[in-house]
């Protein structure tokens, strides 16, 4: 068995294995007509996003993009208390639990122990900005929320006010690479006119 075959089988287990387990999501997401396992249907966001910004993504960014949200409803927002700094460490909780749900998988699909321990870093985004993986797979997520996500996030916190959304829209586009802003400036077009209006109004008086 040459290495590529080798390589190429262990993707396919792993991919396999992760899909297994987010089938297994109780929550539904409408998927043109069909509903699908919540994170399921978020995992193959992931991958046809990854695939749209890097023609030939590596193994490991296959792998890493589609695990992002591996199994999440298990560790569920309300089990930490209110506000933003229990917000980011519940955050925190679920990439180190994506990174370790992730090694495993690939351990026992036969990868070797660093090129597991690379994807478990990849998904706890310690190294955003300083990482070229990380900040693909964070590129990837925004696009995945402001294609998916964004508008019923919007309807679910119509109590915030405009500066908080403005932060929100702000922060975003922070987290993301050139390459990721212009994707998402091809995506905008394709937004609600009131997103559109606030993603314009937000990049033209960038905060601070």
């Amino acid at each position: 068995m040459s290495h590529d075959t080798h390589a190429s089988a262990a993707l396919a287990c792993a991919l396999e294995a992760i899909d297994k387990a987010n089938l297994a999501d109780p929550n539904q997401e409408q998927l043109g007509d069909e509903r699908l396992p919540k994170e399921y249907a978020y995992s193959q966001h992931m991958t046809r996003w990854l695939f749209a910004l890097e023609a030939a993504p590596s193994e490991r960014m296959q792998i890493a993009c589609r695990a992002q949200h591996i199994e999440r409803w298990t560790l569920p927002r309300k089990d930490f208390p209110e506000g933003r700094k229990a917000y980011y460490e519940w955050r925190q909780a679920c990439g180190r639990m994506h990174g370790r749900r992730a090694a495993e998988i690939m351990a026992a699909c036969g990868y070797p122990q660093a090129e597991c321990d690379r994807v478990e870093t990849i998904l706890t985004k310690r190294e955003l900005r300083r990482d070229a993986d990380t900040q693909l797979l964070e590129d990837v997520a925004c696009m995945v929320f402001l294609e998916r996500y964004f508008a019923d996030f919007y309807e679910e916190k119509a109590d915030y006010d405009r500066e908080k959304w403005l932060r929100i829209v702000r922060r975003t586009w922070g987290k993301m690479s050139p390459r990721g802003h212009e994707a998402a400036l091809a995506l905008a077009g394709n937004l609600p006119a009131h997103l559109l209006a606030l993603l314009q109004e937000a990049l033209a008086e960038p905060e601070g």
